[in-house]
């Protein structure tokens, strides 16, 4: 940047020709200043972007060289053959990137396609990492190029604002100086003010007069002082008070680094959830290690994160959709990087294999399901090797064994269910609790008109302020209800966040079959009838796993006040639904038995309704055709066997005139012909490998994921039809055949 010229001098009143040159360079000196002024928001925005940019692609180095080489292969168009890459060593990523083509042609083995394709391979990772990647500034190790940039982050801030305050007034000085200085240059020349008519000569001496007189004025004065504290904080400043003031202000550099990345690089405004401003500035001074994870989290989810880890004993109470489940796994991923090695989650039934596939897919820690007869041989393992335990509010009363280790975090999900403290499952989550250096309660139910709900969850993290909360602290709204129990609960809405959400979110709820569930598929598998095993898993009824789930994601989607639509194929699963949801049904379901006027006038009703309504819908009569914008949630009750008919289905919430995000749950029983489906329209076996890692659902039923049980041949045999071959798959799977 450029250096700023000295104070413009104040000058005499009266101003003679022999003075005229010592006016003049007032006015250079003045004019330079002011010109480095006005430019110096802009050269320090340039320059911060340069250091941002440096750092981030320093970030990006050091994730590929971290990344082993065998990751090529996820990234290349076909198999790549990187076993002599990794003799030659070439062992990561970053090394292959950075290796010139000829290198690579010279390693043994390696030819022109391999070398080319490795190497493409490495670039589409590289800018994959770094679209991806966001620079955390770290007031704890405090490299050297972060200091340098919160400098020139400081500097910025101190340059805007000056220049907002005394810009304009500059830029009006300026003009004038501008003006002036080639009237009054004339009286520094004797010989040309000596010929000069006398008019020309009083029009030099009066513009050096006015620019003398200019030069003095107040308003100049508060410039010079501008430009002084300008300089002043463009100067090498001492990185401790540079980082002390970091940590002060964390929530104005970090906006200003977002803004000037492109990109949330950090959370801000609401998305902290209405905090006080003190706890704010403690929880983003914490440090998070996300060394363990392997998904890129959000601003507000990084701010959760601290949040849990800063306050020990929370509630996380974010509305659905906003990835309360990967804060968690943030969370632990943070605390296993520290040395804890155990973790434990508690909730309902129907999410513990979601639990464990969100576990595997995001993070580098390995899932336990301790969860049906193979529990206790599960938990030895998990006890020995460590890792994230998952299960149920009822097998947690029976588990033994958990007192032999520390947990280092107690995740309770759907933590509602145990807001009556008497209850044998609240007993044992405040057992299991009392011995876990940290707990973190998820609920996704609104908790400001439910104070004594809210009291009992609250009681068993921190008593005391538990102790505090009344009925007042909700009658000012919701923010200051969030204001009064900041240091226990966190709370973000979707417009809390609204520009760091898609506008389609889409999830997986995956289930276990009971063993009704299961015997009824077992039958419809025996039988070879297709449409039954897509119908088994509602053939207990409102007994099913997926019914269940069902009902939790209406039950939330209540509490919000949203629309749900249900699509299903089948009308029986419709009916089923009808009853499962109650007095939120419509009058009835929308199926292909309605005529057009009948339909629209069913849509409008569900639409007209206040609050929360769901409309079960068959997906081939409701899929087409309508719009269904008042549904901000969609329930697909089982997959399709086109995308398109599910797309098509989505399309009829997520259009113009939607207000709010769409949340797409997809309901999807494990090792059932939903798993199968899912496998044939990917083109790929990600959801099976999720399943086949060392985990207590492999230890508990070995032929419910060992891909060796699976005739992958045939399921991905496109000149068999789908169904036939998820039929026969499913046969040999079970040993029918």
């Amino acid at each position: 940047m450029g250096e700023p010229p000295q104070d413009t001098p104040r000058a005499a009143a009266t101003v003679q020709p022999s003075q005229a040159a010592s006016v003049l360079a007032a006015a250079r000196s003045f004019r330079d200043a002011a010109t480095w002024f006005l430019a110096e928001p802009a050269r320090l925005r340039e320059r911060a972007q340069e250091q941002y940019r440096a750092l981030r692609h320093w970030a990006v180095h050091q994730r590929l060289s971290a990344m082993p080489v065998e990751k090529l292969r996820d990234a290349g168009t076909g198999g790549l053959r990187i076993g002599n890459l990794r003799k030659a060593g070439y062992d990561s990523v970053g090394a292959v990137a950075a290796a010139r083509p000829e290198h690579l042609l010279a390693v043994p083995g390696v030819g022109q396609a391999t070398a080319q394709h490795a190497q493409q391979a490495a670039w589409n990772l590289a800018e994959a990492a770094e679209r991806e990647m966001v620079v955390r500034l770290d007031p704890d190790a405090r490299p050297s190029a972060q200091t340098e940039l919160i400098g020139t982050l400081r500097a910025l801030q101190v340059a805007e604002h000056e220049v907002s305050e005394q810009g304009h007034t500059t830029r009006a000085a300026l003009d004038e100086v501008e003006a002036l200085g080639p009237l009054a240059r004339r009286a520094t020349h004797k010989a040309r003010m000596f010929f000069a008519r006398r008019r020309k000569k009083d029009e030099a001496l009066s513009a050096l007069g006015r620019l003398d007189t200019l030069l003095a004025e107040p308003r100049v004065a508060d410039i010079n002082a501008a430009f002084r504290r300008v300089a002043a904080s463009t100067e090498t400043r001492d990185p401790n008070s540079l980082w002390l003031d970091y940590e002060h202000r964390a929530a104005a550099y970090n906006t200003k680094l977002a803004e000037l990345a492109g990109s949330s690089a950090e959370p801000g405004g609401s998305a902290t959830g209405h905090i006080p401003t003190e706890l704010e500035r403690e929880i983003r001074a914490v440090p998070l290690d996300t060394s363990l994870l392997t998904v890129t989290l959000r601003g507000y989810q990084d701010f959760g994160a601290k949040y849990a880890i800063s306050r020990e004993k929370s509630i996380l109470g974010d509305e659905m959709g906003l990835g309360k489940t990967i804060q968690a796994l943030a969370t632990m991923a943070h605390i296993a990087a520290h040395g804890r090695r155990h973790f434990l989650v508690v909730c309902p039934a129907s999410v513990v294999m979601n639990w464990a596939d969100e576990t595997a897919r995001h993070s580098k820690l390995k899932p336990y399901t301790l969860h049906g007869t193979m529990r206790q041989h599960v938990i030895r393992t998990w006890l020995r090797e460590g890792g994230v335990a998952v299960t149920t509010f009822e097998t947690l009363q029976r588990l033994r064994g958990l007192d032999e280790v520390r947990v280092g975090l107690l995740v309770v999900d759907e933590a509602h269910y145990v807001k009556n403290p008497d209850a044998k499952r609240s007993r044992a989550v405040a057992d299991a609790g009392s011995r876990a250096e940290r707990t973190l309660f998820l609920t996704g139910t609104p908790m400001e008109n439910k104070v004594e709900e809210f009291r009992n969850l609250v009681d068993y993290l921190q008593p005391a302020v538990a102790a505090k909360v009344s009925v007042q602290d909700t009658l000012a709204g919701a923010t200051a209800f969030r204001r009064a129990v900041a240091p226990v609960y966190l709370r973000r809405n979707q417009d809390d966040v609204l520009t760091e959400l898609p506008d389609k979110l889409e999830l997986e709820d995956w289930v276990e079959l009971g063993p009704a569930d299961h015997a009824a598929y077992r039958s419809a598998v025996q039988r070879s009838n297709f449409m039954a095993m897509r119908q088994a898993a509602y053939q207990t009824g409102l007994q099913s796993a997926k019914i269940e789930r069902l009902r939790e994601i209406v039950e939330e989607s209540r509490e919000n006040g949203w629309k749900v639509i249900v699509f299903s194929y089948f009308l029986d699963v419709l009916q089923t639904v009808q009853q499962a949801v109650g007095e939120a049904a419509m009058s009835q379901p929308l199926t292909g038995a309605l005529g057009p006027n009948e339909k629209q006038a069913l849509v409008a009703e569900f639409g007209n309704r206040d609050g929360h309504a769901v409309l079960a819908s068959q997906i081939t009569a409701g899929g087409v055709g309508l719009n269904i914008q008042a549904a901000s949630v969609v329930i697909l009750a089982e997959p399709q066997l086109k995308p398109s008919t599910e797309n098509q289905a989505i399309a009829r919430a997520h259009r113009m005139g939607q207000t709010r995000k769409v949340h797409v749950h997809r309901l999807l029983a494990k090792d059932t012909v939903d798993q199968r489906l899912m496998e044939v329209l990917e083109g790929k076996a990600r959801l099976f490998d999720a399943y086949a890692r060392e985990s207590a659902a492999k230890l508990a039923d070995p032929a419910a994921v060992d891909r060796s049980y699976l005739n992958a041949d045939l399921l991905h045999d496109a000149d068999v039809p789908v169904d036939r071959r998820i039929v026969q798959v499913e046969r040999q799977r079970l040993g029918l055949d």
